[in-house]
């Protein structure tokens, strides 16, 4: 069994997905931010960067439990745990964690950026506005033109895409036409219908 500790954020959201889609027994542990229970020491011995998401396996390498925190980490375990949407062949592995990086190092970040800016600091920055609503349509432009290419960031779906979608779900906050980027849209409701990420985009709740 795994214990996850999450919230309704993206990041949070990537990993109960990625539990849908393996198949593996878990519980989910809802730790809200809002009320600042990421700081509880309990969830600190956790994750020591008082963020969410974090796991504790009970099963982990050589039967032993083992806690996981940072999102990117916890999908890329998931995967070699269930030989699972990350390729065993070396090409199709490093593309896997190239795309996977973009999300970890540009989406996440600069996404994060340009929700906190339009929608929650306390007065208004237009420069920080312009500055990071500039980066998440150029990163759009990027997704758009290499899903011209293939069906999946990293050709086949994959711990990149599930890392990615939570992002692109809140694309209402990021002031983007969908006219301007066809073939992300086309990727975005494919992902969007699948049934795993469905549950998953649900959990906590």
């Amino acid at each position: 069994m795994i214990d996850l500790y999450s919230w309704t954020t993206p990041n949070g959201r990537k990993v109960s997905i990625m539990l849908e889609e393996v198949g593996l027994p878990y519980k989910a542990h809802a730790v809200n931010i809002s009320k600042d229970e990421q700081f509880a020491p309990d969830f600190l011995k956790i994750s020591p960067n008082n963020k969410i998401p974090a796991i504790v396996d009970s099963d982990g390498p050589g039967g032993k439990p083992i806690s996981l925190f940072e999102s990117g980490a916890i999908l890329f375990y998931l995967a070699e745990k269930t030989g699972k949407l990350l390729p065993a062949d070396p090409a199709g592995r490093y593309e896997t964690m190239t795309w996977l990086m973009f999300q970890m190092a540009g989406v996440g970040p600069m996404f994060g950026q340009a929700h906190h800016f339009r929608r929650f600091a306390k007065e208004q920055v237009p420069y920080a506005i312009e500055r990071y609503t500039s980066e998440t349509h150029r990163l759009y432009g990027v997704m758009d033109k290499r899903l011209g290419e293939a069906a999946y960031l990293a050709g086949d779906y994959s711990i990149a895409d599930i890392a990615t979608y939570p992002w692109i779900a809140r694309w209402e906050w990021h002031g983007i036409e969908w006219a301007n980027y066809p073939n992300l849209k086309r990727w975005f409701d494919a992902i969007g219908a699948r049934p795993a990420v469905q549950k998953g985009m649900a959990v906590p709740g």
